[in-house]
């Protein structure tokens, strides 16, 4: 696995580098060799924040937790990170390779105002309703932008508050 670490407000040491490499080496047994891990360290007045994103062969894996220390948060992070991917493997099996390629990152909400503070392009390739709901779990998010093999057309999967899922598909 390659691991890429950056520090956001902070120089990171070689010893946090290390233990980010040794942790994540854990999670080689999941992936294929073109596995790439990145790290990333941000740190603010009250906390640290870890988020590691991890991406092989069209899967994309995310996990982000604060704390503390940032050692604290890296150990979460891999923590959480390893169980999404346990969670799941069952359901990946032989789709490692098969799954839709997407990052989406949470911005801050802002009060009374509709500006938009950051775009996003993507390749949104064509997988499954099952496939969609599966890489929206594993990257932790609560919804997910696809093209179904079905019919072609762009939808969005996302978790209800219920906890189960839902589709929103075009009528065109």
């Amino acid at each position: 696995m390659k691991v890429t670490c950056t520090g956001r407000r902070v120089s990171l040491k070689p010893s946090f580098v290390e233990k980010a490499e040794t942790k994540l080496a854990k999670l080689d047994k999941f992936f294929d060799e073109e596995v790439q891990a990145q790290v990333t360290v941000t740190v603010e007045k009250a906390h640290q924040t870890v988020e590691i994103t991890v991406r092989s062969a069209g899967l994309t894996v995310r996990a982000e937790k604060a704390a503390d220390r940032m050692e604290d948060a890296l150990d979460d992070a891999v923590e959480l990170l390893t169980r999404r991917v346990v969670k799941n493997r069952k359901r990946l099996g032989d789709r490692l390779t098969k799954a839709a390629e997407l990052e989406w990152q949470t911005e801050p909400e802002v009060e009374d105002a509709f500006d938009v503070i950051r775009e996003k392009r993507f390749a949104v390739k064509p997988c499954t309703t099952e496939d969609a709901i599966l890489q929206m779990n594993l990257l932790g998010h609560s919804f997910f932008l696809y093209r179904s093999v079905e019919n072609d057309q762009i939808q969005v999967v996302y978790r209800r508050a219920d906890g189960g899922y839902g589709v929103l598909i075009p009528l065109n």
